[in-house]
């Protein structure tokens, strides 16, 4: 069995049974344990599962994981989206960004451009570009939700609704094959959809690992984004979705 297909088995078994050990998978596939090892670490790296002692057990999402540990998650990925978004905005432009491990990372490939004038309802974006050649920093007002520096709510769909960016980047905590952009509060879902409703361009930065999330607060669909920036080639049917819509795939891989 090709890795891909095993490691979608170990997944389906992990989603079932709550945890798997290594070597009962190395029999039960015919392959050798350190094979298995890697499979089970390419779950944990998309957030999907978390090493124990000879196997592993299930993360049921990434809602269940700390914001720090998110930031770590397939963090070269993110690193190659942020670049690749960034280049997608000009010098001396307004760009809105939101909360997400993703967002800030372009936020950090942000920080070469001049006189840009950002706006954000994430803390750690604030902290990020304080120092950047920005023609000015906006910090939206509200609820700042404490596991991740996250400004949500109704002042801070209100603090948006005064703006019109030029560029708007999100990220989502899920991606359906049918183009539905998902994440798991409606709060911050609230404020993404404001941010999309007030921008001229709007980018949406996603990895693959997305694709293996079931979130249930839908932000937009695959047609109300000009761009997605991912981490490689999505599935076939996301792709047809992207294409109908004329939404504009971009791989960063």
């Amino acid at each position: 069995m090709a890795q891909p297909n095993r490691v979608d088995h170990i997944l389906d078994l992990l989603n079932r049974d709550g945890q798997v050990d290594v070597i009962s998978l190395a029999r039960f596939f015919d392959v050798t344990e350190q094979t298995v090892r890697r499979d089970l670490a390419t779950l944990c790296q998309r957030g999907l599962a978390t090493r124990m002692h000879g196997g592993a057990r299930r993360l049921a999402s990434t809602a269940s994981l700390s914001y720090e540990a998110r930031r770590m998650n397939n963090i070269a990925a993110k690193s190659a989206i942020g670049r690749k978004a960034a280049e997608l905005i000009p010098d001396a432009c307004s760009v809105i960004l939101n909360i997400g491990t993703t967002t800030e990372q372009v936020a950090s490939a942000l920080t070469k451009h001049k006189d840009l004038r950002v706006i954000t309802n994430n803390i750690n974006i604030i902290g990020l570009l304080s120092a950047a050649p920005l023609a000015s920093l906006v910090q939206v007002g509200g609820m700042v939700r404490q596991s991740d520096g996250a400004v949500v709510g109704d002042d801070a769909v209100e603090f948006i609704s005064r703006y019109k960016a030029d560029y708007a980047v999100i990220g989502a905590s899920s991606i359906d094959d049918d183009g539905a952009i998902l994440d798991f509060d409606a709060r911050e879902v609230a404020v993404a959809r404001a941010i999309l409703r007030n921008a001229r361009t709007r980018i949406l930065v996603v990895d693959q690992s997305k694709f293996e999330i079931n979130a249930p607060v839908r932000i937009a669909d695959i047609g109300e984004l000009d761009f997605i920036v991912m981490d490689g080639a999505p599935s076939a049917a996301f792709a047809q979705a992207a294409e109908a819509a004329g939404t504009q795939i971009i791989s960063a891989g």
